[in-house]
């Protein structure tokens, strides 16, 4: 052997040599985060994406979307007759329109489920011209349908319904315009979800099981085998779509889900470690406390809080008042409305995450789009005080109060011009009136001569919503700002503040 393949031979050896050592310590590396709540809050923080981001879409989509009728709870209405929703009765309707669930069940609108309409690069350029910086479509529902191409259940999207990965598709057309993606799962709540009282039914045949569940007591807790099924497919979402976002229903803080809590919450931040970006874990807490609120971003359903949390947080609710999910029936909240909430909640460190329910053809509700392209409209003018903003000392003045907590916003009023959010950017201030009043003139009582909440002077009153005229004056009663002309825009209006 001549010495030039000798040493050939020597450096391939020793390349393997390294390339094995190097693989074993990458197996041998222990993970940042360990399933230990103080060990996770050694190390996480929520990114800074997130608390920038303030406005997101989340989508309500499935086989539900088919009948379109009274919410996407009608698969457990099929087989709950005490259960309605806006005044529709899933379990008599169906039987009218479909047959008995002997007969004709919630599997069988999966076929008619074939979203051949759905364009994900329109849903996508549409969510962004809407201002929204991140979207989270339903990886599955309680109905244990999986919106996405699932390893662990045939009843997936994939092989069944739109025979096509949508929710790859949406992840990369969302991924393209420049927003992050999330995923949500409600797949804790599947086991307790159908009723299966008649045995002719279509639930308590053995060969849907695995669509419907296996039949259990609504007061037992989840089985093994259960929690290693939610384990397998909620895992399966992170490794495949590698969401910024991960969302929960309140069915993960029903007892029995403890063993998980940590576990699954250490398993995705290592995951966001390995992609090298900064995740977002987020949990209701609304039947139990499951997950300290400084290591997960607190999501309130249908509800606000009534002043500056301490840690990032958000509201999800829906464009309609019935549904998350499509329903021919709905009552849809006006843009001004859906603007004051996201005004409001920015002001205390939070986050809107406003969902939409496409119909069972893949295209958005009319109705939605005009909200949505109504709310772009504000935002692509006013954004600079809602994006990239953090709280104030103060949230806001004014006489319309908000009541806090899961399932509130029913009791909220309609805000009026006295009412001001607060948002700050570097020095700059930021001051936003929810209506424009008659003669207007706007009073921010908070920045009166010798407030409480600044000392410093101010230099500059600017109005970012419009290109009217306008001049101002700091009294002993507030700074008053007079805004010549008619109102530029809908819904609210911003004043840019600097100080000396």
């Amino acid at each position: 052997m001549t010495t030039k393949i000798k040493l050939v031979k020597k450096v391939a050896i020793t390349l393997l040599l390294f390339m094995g050592t190097t693989a074993l310590q990458a197996q041998l590396k222990p993970e940042k985060f360990q399933p230990e709540w103080e060990s996770i809050r050694a190390g996480y923080e929520i990114p800074e994406w997130f608390r920038d981001a303030k406005f997101g879409i989340f989508l309500h989509w499935g086989p539900y979307a088919v009948p379109a009728y009274s919410s996407e709870k009608y698969p457990k209405g099929i087989y709950d007759s005490k259960w309605s929703k806006g005044g529709k009765k899933p379990y008599t309707y169906h039987r009218e329109h479909y047959g008995d669930p002997s007969k004709f069940g919630y599997k069988d609108f999966i076929p008619d489920f074939k979203a051949e309409k759905f364009d994900a690069n329109q849903w996508a350029t549409l969510f962004k011209n809407a201002g929204a910086r991140y979207v989270v479509p339903v990886a599955e529902h309680h109905d244990g349908y999986a919106m996405y191409a699932s390893k662990h259940t045939r009843w997936n999207v994939k092989d069944t319904g739109p025979k096509k990965d949508v929710m790859r598709l949406l992840a990369d057309a969302v991924k393209t315009n420049g927003m992050k993606f999330g995923a949500s799962s409600h797949f804790a709540l599947h086991r307790i979800y159908y009723r299966k009282d008649d045995p002719t039914w279509d639930t308590n045949n053995p060969e849907f099981y695995d669509l419907y569940g296996e039949p259990v007591g609504n007061d037992t807790l989840p089985t093994k085998k259960f929690l290693n099924q939610w384990w397998n497919r909620t895992t399966d979402i992170i490794d495949n779509y590698e969401p910024d976002l991960l969302w929960f229903d309140f069915g993960l803080d029903k007892p029995g889900f403890e063993v998980l809590h940590k576990k699954i919450l250490a398993y995705y931040y290592n995951k966001g470690e390995e992609w090298n970006k900064g995740v977002v874990f987020q949990d209701k807490n609304m039947r139990n406390k499951s997950f300290p609120e400084d290591l997960i971003v607190l999501d309130i359903e249908r509800g606000r809080m009534d002043g500056i949390y301490k840690y990032p947080w958000q509201t999800d609710t829906s464009i309609g008042k019935i549904s998350w999910g499509y329903v021919t029936n709905e009552e849809y909240k006006t843009s001004n409305y859906l603007l004051d909430e996201l005004i409001d909640i920015v002001s205390k460190n939070g986050c809107l995450l406003l969902n939409i329910g496409p119909k069972a053809d893949g295209t958005i509700p009319n109705e939605a789009k005009k909200i949505l392209n109504e709310m772009g409209a504000w935002l692509s003018l006013n954004g600079e005080a809602i994006y990239d903003t953090r709280p104030w000392t103060i949230f806001g003045e004014g006489p319309t109060k908000v009541e806090t907590g899961h399932h509130s916003e029913n009791k909220n009023k309609e805000s009026g011009p006295e009412d001001f959010r607060f948002t700050t950017k570097g020095e700059t201030l930021y001051a936003t009136s929810l209506g424009w009043p008659k003669d207007g003139e706007f009073t921010i009582k908070s920045l009166a001569k010798n407030n409480l909440n600044t000392s410093k002077k101010i230099t500059s009153v600017k109005f970012i919503s419009g290109k009217n005229s306008m001049k101002w004056k700091q009294t002993g009663k507030g700074l008053t700002i007079t805004v010549e002309g008619t109102k530029p825009c809908e819904a609210a209006y911003v004043f840019r503040i600097k100080f000396k």
